[in-house]
């Protein structure tokens, strides 16, 4: 009986990986992050309950660390596959930690070291010291080293009483016999850089949903308050951009699914800080399928909501630091003008595999969704697949692990 490989330790990857595990298989879970969780690990709340990620992640990392059939590979990327369904070669690679399980996280080696970055889990919104945990559920648990940001000073070496920094750690290859390979590999969010009339760069008053994300989270970089980027400010009135780089020929053409619910959570997220603060939703069409037609009644309902339909052409940024959102109303025909104190990007979802140098043997369709092949045993998941919600992704990621499973039996 062989081995499952899942590739990508997001929600999709944990939930193939740990479904194959509990009925007996031996599954290698990597990823190329020094933490699992993925996207989902950097959301305030996600659908169907508006739950805080600790609440489905932690019950996954127990399952992950209480299950020996499960063996998880942090800072690994997959460099070659070969062979064939049932007998597959997977050559890996871990990047050096410069940190080793000895690690306690007492934040010691933090409180020493003199360097700095930028934050990339917080999309760069605030800083953490070269020596850092992404989050403060970042599992496993133990601390990591950027060497872009360090300097080699031996502060935190001195600091730690643990022996846990190892400064001259090595990148570490190494090869798995496997039977089935599941392709986890998320997500990243669209480069609203790209989308030269949204004007991103032009004004810290210009975020996007996933920085949204950050800001309404209780450990992101403004402890939960939603401030404006650069001055923080508290916002007096917001606006959200639907389908930026969706839906466009020149972007990304399909629907990424989520975006409009989104926008929807993160309505809330206003309502509960700025009770009487006015919100303009630009729209082209609302996509909020199944039972998550109420929960968008429910908010548009809301007297100091403003639905308009009609796609943003243009923003201008202001010299009071915030921005004037210009678009046609597809309804009335009218050119509209809206000065807002800040605009969030409804950015798209696009495959992660997409930008990956080289994912060997995987198939992928025009847009960068991985596309299964059953009778090779490469299983595709979650946001790998296709644009999804995290209970879709979980759904296909049960079903990848049911094929990985049956592959295996050969």
């Amino acid at each position: 009986m062989g081995a499952v490989l899942v590739v990508g330790g997001g929600i999709s990857g944990m939930t193939a990986a740990l479904e194959a595990a509990e009925v007996g298989k031996d599954v290698f879970l990597v990823e190329k992050n020094p933490y699992l969780g993925g996207r989902v690990a950097q959301l305030n709340q996600y659908f169907p309950k508006l739950c805080p990620p600790s609440c489905g992640m932690e019950i996954n990392f127990k399952r992950i660390k209480n299950n020996r059939k499960v063996r998880t590979y942090t800072m690994t990327t997959v460099k070659a596959v070969s062979g064939s369904a049932g007998s597959y070669e997977v050559t890996l690679e871990t990047a050096p930690r410069y940190v080793n399980a000895n690690c306690t996280a007492c934040n010691a080696c933090v409180d020493a070291c003199p360097e700095s970055r930028a934050n990339a889990f917080n999309f760069n919104m605030d800083k953490t010291k070269a020596i850092y945990k992404a989050h403060e559920m970042a599992f496993p648990m133990r601390y990591v080293i950027d060497p872009s940001a360090c300097t080699r000073c031996g502060k935190c070496v001195e600091a730690c009483k643990y022996g846990a920094i190892e400064m001259d750690m090595q990148a570490k290859s190494f090869k798995l016999n496997v039977a089935a390979i599941v392709w986890a590999t998320g997500w990243n969010p669209y480069d609203p850089t790209r989308m030269d009339n949204l004007k991103f760069n032009s004004s810290d008053a210009i975020i996007t949903n996933m920085m949204m994300e950050r800001l309404a989270a209780p450990a992101g970089p403004t402890g939960g308050k939603i401030l404006r980027p650069g001055d923080n400010k508290e916002p007096q009135s917001f606006a959200f951009v639907q389908c930026a780089g969706s839906r466009d020929e020149n972007h990304l053409e399909f629907c990424s699914y989520i975006c409009c619910m989104a926008t929807m959570k993160q309505i809330t997220y206003i309502r509960e800080r700025y009770p009487e603060a006015p919100i303009y939703v630009f729209y082209i069409d609302l996509r909020t399928p199944g039972k998550y037609e109420k929960f968008r009644e429910k908010l548009m309902a809301d007297p100091k909501t403003f639905f308009i339909k009609g796609k943003v052409a243009d923003i201008v940024a202001e010299g009071d630091g915030g921005v004037t959102l210009v678009a046609e109303n597809a309804v009335t025909g009218d050119k509209v003008r809206q000065k807002v104190d800040l605009a969030i990007l409804a950015t798209g979802m696009e495959p992660a595999a997409k930008g990956m140098a080289s994912l060997p043997g995987v198939a992928m369709d025009k847009n960068g969704f991985i596309v299964s092949d059953a009778d090779r045993a490469m299983l595709a998941a979650g946001c790998a697949k296709k644009a999804s919600d995290v209970v879709t992704a979980t759904q296909n990621a049960t079903a990848a692990a049911l094929k990985a499973i049956q592959a295996s039996r050969r």
